[in-house]
């Protein structure tokens, strides 16, 4: 195997972690290992910035994760909202738990594409009630690694 497929086979084998960063809960999500497919992996109840930090930094270490992305939203401008502020801030003391690499990503109606995603896959009102917290860390991550599939091409 020369250097270049080998740092290219390096590369692949990467698990992502996805943080949809929310004031009562955090919605986390996975990578599979070759950073294609996201998966709901759980959800945190908010206690402090500090404790959900160090929880995230933990599960990253549990799950070998190489890349933390945070979900960030912002206004009409393009500048973050007082919810992307509060994201950029945990993404902040995140950096002080872990060495991983932090990535904020736009996660504009990333809740609303997953309640509508659940309901495309006939997903009961029921159980549709519950919590899109991991949900729509799914589809954070997942537009991520969409992004990142294109730049690669």
């Amino acid at each position: 195997m020369s250097n270049s497929s080998f740092i290219i086979f390096i590369l692949a084998i990467m698990r992502i972690l996805a943080v949809d960063h929310g004031e009562k809960r955090i919605g986390l999500a996975l990578s599979d290992a070759t950073a294609t497919i996201a998966s709901p992996l759980n959800v945190i109840e908010h206690v402090s910035r500090a404790i959900d930090a160090a929880q995230v930094a933990d599960l990253a270490a549990q799950n070998d994760v190489k890349l933390i992305v945070i979900g960030q939203s912002f206004d009409e401008d393009g500048n973050p909202n007082p919810a992307g502020r509060k994201a950029a801030r945990f993404a902040d003391e995140l950096k002080n738990q872990t060495d991983l690499p932090i990535q904020l990503w736009d996660e504009s109606f990333s809740t609303q594409e997953a309640r509508a995603a659940r309901i495309e896959l006939g997903v009961s009102r029921k159980k549709r009630a519950g919590h899109q917290d991991a949900f729509a860390a799914v589809v954070i991550l997942q537009s991520y690694l969409e992004a990142r599939r294109q730049i690669n091409k």
